[in-house]
């Protein structure tokens, strides 16, 4: 792995290599390789996930100084999400350095976008243990300013998935799941319906040209009748 060419992508020289590594690899990779000193990045990603959030939460709040709570919760949730994340670990071609087991790297692992967004999220943690706050910091707002200018100026659509998660979150408990409905039209023009449920309800439907759209319509759906 060239990480020297990865440093300079993100801006960021770890002083303890052996983060960047374990940002690197997923748990395909140590399931396969058992004991042999690797970890995966899931911890790494945990840690990651809340200083992203940190970062973008505070340089909103101090930007935005007349802009109320719930605003600053929706501005964060188009920032602070796997759709940037992805879009980031895309132009870091973060795939090409991380670690995988067989069967991921033969389906795709490199590419796919679960993967690649939490191995983004890993490497924010890594800079953080690494170098401290004001590296990750940093690193975050250096690489995805035009993310958070692109939010500020209201380029980004809503990620309604997000909002309906946070919304009942903080009413406590409740399983949220999506599930496909139906499959219509030929491979090159599909149409997707996906389902949603909550504590095994089903509340909504949601039709798209892509899984993760009619997913976000379905979430949109379930808004409207709060």
């Amino acid at each position: 792995m060239n990480s020297e060419k990865l440093s300079e992508q993100i801006g960021y020289t770890f002083q303890n290599p052996e983060l960047l590594r374990n940002a690197l690899t997923h748990s395909s990779y140590t399931n396969e390789k058992g004991h042999s000193g690797f970890k995966d990045n899931e911890r790494l990603e945990f840690l990651g996930d809340a200083v992203f959030d940190a970062v973008i939460s505070e340089y909103l709040y101090e930007k935005l100084e007349d802009v109320e709570e719930g605003k600053l919760t929706k501005l964060r949730a188009l920032i602070v999400c796997e759709r940037s994340l992805a879009d980031r670990a895309e132009r870091f071609r973060i795939g090409d350095y991380l670690y995988l087991g067989k069967g991921e790297e033969h389906t795709g692992g490199r590419k796919r976008v679960s993967i690649i967004a939490d191995a983004t999220e890993a490497l924010i943690g890594a800079v953080f243990l690494d170098g401290g706050w004001d590296s990750a910091k940093d690193m975050v707002l250096r690489n995805f300013m035009p993310v958070i200018e692109d939010a500020l100026a209201g380029k980004l659509s809503r990620d309604y998935k997000t909002e309906l998660q946070e919304m009942y979150q903080q009413r406590g408990s409740m399983e949220i799941r999506y599930a496909t409905v139906r499959e219509e039209g030929p491979d090159h023009c599909k149409i997707f319906t996906i389902g949603l449920w909550m504590n095994g309800e089903k509340v909504s439907e949601g039709s798209g040209r892509t899984k993760k759209e009619a997913e976000q319509n379905a979430a949109k759906a379930a808004l409207k009748r709060e």
